[in-house]
């Protein structure tokens, strides 16, 4: 029997690229999360914009800042930037960075996915907004409901189906990658129930990928070949059904919702815990909750469409299982409370974020129950009451998660430790600025101002809560401005973090700062939940590893990925302009990338045992 030889470059004579090169080919899990932030920070900002350009033309009755068309193109990406381009990435930045060192693994299951993953999200984005300078955005608002999205002039909603399906793509990648790492890449002793809440909440948001994705997508393909080919699922007039494309949506809509959120819970759990040096409240219970809550938001989508006159029975059915996502949804509030009851508190910047979070997440959901009724729902609908209800709960929850995610382990992803000081005038002046612009959007959508308008008429009582409403979103672009501010001076050498600053119960802050390209010189032994603070406790400082010093396989970079998304950007704006050549062209640099990967062997590279040992002894791992 004949045995195959398989050549494994040493360590010593790998080649290490080095600038930009290394990031277009690096499959590094850290470095992909950096990647991902980088982007869903650029993307957040131009959202941002977007929506501080809206409130200034909202500012006075009658005012002409902007046309109606542009009204309508603003307001369609800025839901759309912010939800797929900014929170979506920004989660993908935190799940690469922190859920492999959560649990123990030396990287994610499959590094080269996870670059492909990353870049066909980056050219979705970027050929998404190339529509600015195309000929005009999509303006059919984020939804894209028929007929709107159909009958839309110009090619803007072509951007958004082809920019969105490619962006899509990569986000299903990411979230089959994070089931399968989590599945099967756990350190030993680490069980299901002794995973961090993070890693649960990227588990489940996994899952929700999986299933609520592949409908958006079928939902976009069939808008393509409407728009494309000119075939009619929405028309009603040759026999279409406009209300499919509403089920379609939002039977990914609202799992999306989840998607954003869970993350943002998990990491409201993690700072709890720390900064109020105790372990969290009822962590099974939570984790129970976190499932449950990812498997009824697959139950709750027709609550987005209790007028288009299902029937009182549908209506029922969907209002019932809405008000039941609020019960796992309060055990998480009451859990977070009384983990800070009684504990050594302190207020650090991310734990501000976090305090902040969840009154302002209760808000938004008291007034979801409120929109569950459907016969109240009958005039709420389609009002600024629901523009309130979603903010409160996207940027007062997920938004305000993030922030506080950011500040917690940018000491992990950056070796830097942000400002404290100024990251709490980054809080007061987003949080405060927060409340100033959508509390009073509750009161306009109550006295009857309809959604997606770009201007209203004087004498209607709407001047002063939309005045306030601008100052506000006016404050939050300051808070932001503040961040950056912040990330600029936390560059200095004087800023460089220690391993654990903020002393941390879970495995990601028991490596050596910078995190070296392995993770883990020696596989941990996880002996509790909690992790590093098991061990602390036992006297030790450092994890016990489970296994000897020896030799790490390490996966070797690749340009196939950034080419392949290329090759799909190429091919959507083939596509779009119905420049057949273009479409196929780009298909085809995409199948040649993927052949290429089928039948190069590309088996990686092998740090040795020596040098291993070299970065124990000195400290560097």
């Amino acid at each position: 029997m004949l045995k195959e030889v398989i050549p494994v470059s040493t360590h010593a004579s790998h080649k290490k690229r080095t600038g930009l090169m290394d990031w277009l080919t690096t499959v590094d899990h850290k470095k992909i999360g950096i990647l991902y932030l980088l982007s869903g920070g650029f993307f957040f900002l131009i959202g941002g914009l977007e929506a501080i350009l809206m409130r200034i033309q909202l500012i006075k009755p009658e005012n002409d800042f902007v046309s109606a068309e542009m009204f309508n193109q603003l307001l369609t990406m800025h839901g759309t930037t912010m939800i797929f381009l900014a929170a979506m990435p920004i989660i993908f930045a935190f799940m690469n960075a922190i859920v492999p060192l959560q649990i123990g693994a030396r990287d994610v299951a499959f590094p080269y996915v996870n670059a492909v993953g990353f870049w066909l999200f980056f050219f979705g984005g970027v050929l998404l907004n190339m529509s600015w300078f195309l000929g005009g955005a999509p303006d059919a608002g984020w939804t894209a409901y028929a007929p709107l999205s159909t009958v839309s002039a110009g090619h803007g909603v072509d951007f958004y189906v082809l920019g969105l399906q490619i962006a899509g793509a990569g986000t299903l990648a990411g979230g089959i990658n994070f089931l399968v790492t989590i599945i099967n890449m756990r350190a030993p002793g680490m069980t299901f129930m002794r995973m961090p809440l993070f890693t649960w909440a990227s588990f489940v948001t996994s899952g929700l990928i999986l299933f609520a994705f592949p409908a958006l997508t079928v939902g976009f393909f069939l808008l393509m070949f409407e728009r494309v080919f000119g075939a009619h699922f929405f028309n009603a007039d040759m026999g279409g059904n406009v209300l499919i494309w509403e089920h379609i949506f939002w039977i990914f809509g609202h799992p999306e919702v989840y998607i954003l959120i869970l993350p943002a819970f998990g990491i409201i759990s993690e700072i709890v815990s720390t900064f109020s040096k105790k372990r969290l409240f009822g962590y099974s219970a939570m984790v129970f909750a976190t499932v449950l809550i990812g498997f009824l938001g697959f139950m709750v989508w027709v609550h987005h469409m209790f007028t288009v006159g299902l029937g009182a029975v549908a209506n029922s059915i969907f209002a019932v299982a809405t008000m039941a996502i609020a019960i796992p949804t309060g055990v998480k509030i009451f859990n977070w409370i009384f983990t800070m009851w009684g504990g050594q508190i302190r207020f650090t910047a991310p734990m501000l974020f976090a305090v902040g979070f969840i009154p302002t997440f209760v808000m938004g959901g008291v007034t979801g129950v409120m929109l569950s009724v459907p016969a109240a729902d009958y005039q709420y609908h389609d009002s600024y009451f629901v523009v309130a209800h979603f903010h409160y709960v996207i940027v007062g929850g997920l938004v305000l998660g993030l922030f506080a995610g950011l500040y917690y382990w940018y000491p992990r992803m950056f070796n830097r430790v942000l400002n404290d000081t100024l990251g709490k005038w980054n809080f007061w002046l987003f949080f405060i600025g927060f409340h100033l612009t959508f509390f009073p959007q509750h009161w306009l959508g109550l006295m009857g101002m309809p959604r997606r308008v770009f201007t209203y008429m004087s004498g209607q009582q709407l001047d002063t809560s939309n005045f306030v409403s601008t100052i506000g979103a006016l404050l939050m672009g300051a808070g932001t401005i503040v961040l950056f501010i912040n990330i600029i001076i936390s560059a200095s050498k004087k800023n460089i973090a220690s391993a654990d600053p903020w002393d941390g119960r879970t495995l990601e802050w028991a490596m050596p700062v910078p995190t070296p390209e392995y993770n883990f010189a020696q596989t941990p032994l996880v002996r509790g939940l909690d992790a590093l603070y098991v061990e602390k406790t036992a006297g030790n400082g450092k994890m016990t590893p489970a296994e000897p010093v020896g030799e790490i396989h390490m996966p070797n970079g690749s340009i196939l990925p950034f080419i392949m998304s290329v090759g799909m950007f190429i091919s959507g704006f083939g596509f779009i302009y119905a420049n057949w050549y273009a479409a196929g062209g780009g298909l085809g640099i995409v199948l040649i990338t993927m052949f290429l990967r089928s039948v190069i062997d590309d088996h990686g590279y092998h740090i040795h045992k020596e040098e291993v040992e070299a970065d124990i002894k000195g400290g560097r791992a």
